[in-house]
């Protein structure tokens, strides 16, 4: 799996220009799903990004996870992490096809609820709008391979 994770103030994703899924003070995470992920490669990769540590203390250091700055989860389906960009148009080849990507997304999301967390998400498949506040920006790279 790939995810990118955006500490953000704010953030939403729109279908059709309706939003269905919004978001206060947490973490924007796009997320990519390859042909060799499995559940175990899911909870994995939720228990790393839900105790990342990069809020700001009181002493302004890094050093608070999502549950201590109460913070909320956004997560948005992106095969285009898995882009093979050797040439000039990219080919979406490495990404993992629907009938595999679709289950394990859904089931990234249900570890980090059952984690405790509010998690808001995009609509796997669909044409969406992402909008985002950056705090810091703070941003953070994950490839489980």
């Amino acid at each position: 799996m790939r995810a990118v994770v955006t500490r953000v103030s704010s953030a939403s994703v729109c279908v059709d220009g309706t939003a269905v899924g919004t978001i206060g003070r947490g973490y924007l995470v796009l997320l990519g799903v390859g042909p060799g992920d499995s559940e175990a490669v899911c909870e994995k990769l939720a228990e790393k990004i839900c105790n990342l540590r990069i809020f700001e203390d009181e002493n302004g250091k890094m050093n608070r996870n999502l549950e201590q700055a109460g913070g909320e989860l956004l997560v948005v389906s992106q095969f285009t992490l898995y882009a093979d960009t050797s040439s000039r148009r990219p080919g979406f080849s490495r990404a993992a096809k629907p009938d595999l990507a679709v289950p394990l997304y859904e089931h990234f999301m249900e570890c980090c609820r059952t984690r405790g967390f509010r998690v808001e998400h995009g609509r796997f498949g669909a044409h969406m709008e992402v909008s985002s506040v950056n705090d810091g920006p703070v941003t953070i790279l994950f490839d489980t391979d």
